[in-house]
């Protein structure tokens, strides 16, 4: 008897809920594809394109949508004997400087035999090879740079979009599309680059649960046999990821895992329970996952704000996270960040999940400020860190706080007392 034998009792077609795959159909997006599209129209009629900024959440469409778009405009391209369109799509995670992204759009454009080293030649020679092979490619060429805000430096972001009007293209009409998870990106460019690069910005907002369970049904029809899926299925796992701001992706996932669970446990249909039981497994991998690739100065953040929530602080403003944040430092051994640096360690865990954080204005006297909570079940969250901590002490003292208000209703008292002694 085979050791592998094919399963067929669940899934029909378990690859149209994995990540990479393209519904022939997008829900879920009609005016943000209608405004799209319409930005993307020049390129049929001969015409220089539109540079598109795209911003939203995390599992919003934003990537989903571009490539639904770009695919039908190629194939909508090849009808005109006038025109042709290159698209490159580069995902920016990892690449953190201009040079890094001009050198890789480079080795993108050219044969093997021709690649380049991403290091040791002069921006400029960078730049001219560049500018070559983007000009052999003639007709229009489209730059997909996902992930943008990876760019620590706004050079490549000025230079493309103003490559033609430089005199550095003669013959390519060239488009930059930037996608952005970072709402404050935009406002961190400098105006040059804002005026060029945000030339159309199209805002994807959350899917609502009546959005993600329209994203479900049509996944479901394709991934599983009939009948299979149990009622209330859908309704939950787009319940999930509307409470989990609105990200389309993890309601997915959580229906893949939910159906991976009931096929390993040779069920004949996808449960409610299963459901539950998949969410809980991912949930408890995603946040190992985040916090172990956190730093130690974020660790200690970290620690901060969940002794903060322990103690019923929460929400609470940056200010008043630092003079915690700093008692572990110390107690740590570890000169503490300055406080810019320390928001930008709270501004990844917000990027992770792990904290939520909410834009304040109290009016011209009081100001505009953050405001932080932790989204997550303590335990949970100290579970993470259990293995990836130096700081062993602290780690249990933390440890105490949440076993203390696991038992008891009331709020610490004295938490510097509580935390350090």
């Amino acid at each position: 008897m085979a050791l592998f034998e094919r399963d067929h009792t669940i899934y029909k077609d378990r690859d149209a809920l994995r990540e990479d795959y393209q519904p022939a159909e997008l829900v879920g997006r009609d005016e943000e594809l209608s405004t799209y599209q319409a930005t993307l129209q020049p390129i049929i009629n001969g015409e220089q394109p539109n540079n598109v900024f795209l911003y939203g959440k995390t599992g919003v469409g934003k990537t989903a949508a571009t490539r639904y778009l770009l695919t039908h405009l190629q194939e909508d391209v090849e009808r005109y004997d006038d025109l042709s369109l290159t698209v490159v799509f580069m995902n920016c995670d990892g690449l953190k400087s201009s040079y890094q992204v001009a050198t890789h759009l480079v080795n993108t454009l050219r044969p093997e035999t021709r690649q380049i080293s991403t290091t040791g030649y002069p921006v400029g020679a960078v730049y001219e090879m560049l500018w070559e092979e983007l000009d052999q490619s003639l007709g229009t060429t489209l730059i997909v740079l996902d992930e943008i805000d990876n760019i620590e430096d706004d050079s490549i972001l000025y230079q493309l979009p103003r490559a033609r009007a430089n005199g550095n293209l003669e013959q390519t009409k060239l488009g930059l599309i930037g996608i952005s998870n970072d709402f404050s990106f935009r406002d961190g460019l400098s105006p040059k680059v804002k005026s060029s690069l945000c030339e159309q910005e199209i805002h994807f907002p959350a899917y609502d649960a009546t959005g993600l369970q329209a994203i479900l049904e049509q996944r479901v029809t394709v991934a599983f046999h009939d009948g299979v899926v149990d009622e209330g299925v859908i309704s939950l796992c787009a319940a999930y990821g509307a409470q989990d701001a609105g990200d389309a992706r993890q309601s997915i996932d959580i229906l893949m895992k939910g159906g991976d669970i009931a096929r390993d446990q040779q069920a004949s249909s996808v449960t409610v329970d299963h459901i539950e039981e998949g969410r809980d497994a991912l949930e408890r991998g995603r946040i190992t996952e985040g916090i172990q690739g956190l730093t130690e100065h974020g660790h200690l953040v970290l620690y901060a704000l969940l002794t903060l929530t322990l103690e019923g602080m929460t929400p609470i403003r940056s200010r008043d996270i630092r003079p915690r944040y700093t008692l572990f430092c110390e107690r740590a051994g570890r000169d503490p960040l300055v406080p810019r640096r320390m928001r930008d360690h709270l501004s990844e865990l917000a990027m992770l999940g792990i904290t939520s954080m909410t834009e304040r204005n109290e009016g011209r006297r009081g100001g505009t400020y953050r405001e932080y909570a932790l989204d997550l079940d303590p335990e949970l969250i100290l579970h993470a860190m259990e293995d990836t901590v130096e700081v062993v002490g602290i780690h249990e003292s933390v440890a105490n706080m949440v076993a203390t208000a696991e038992t008891s209703e009331q709020s610490i008292d004295s938490p510097t007392q509580t935390t350090l002694e």
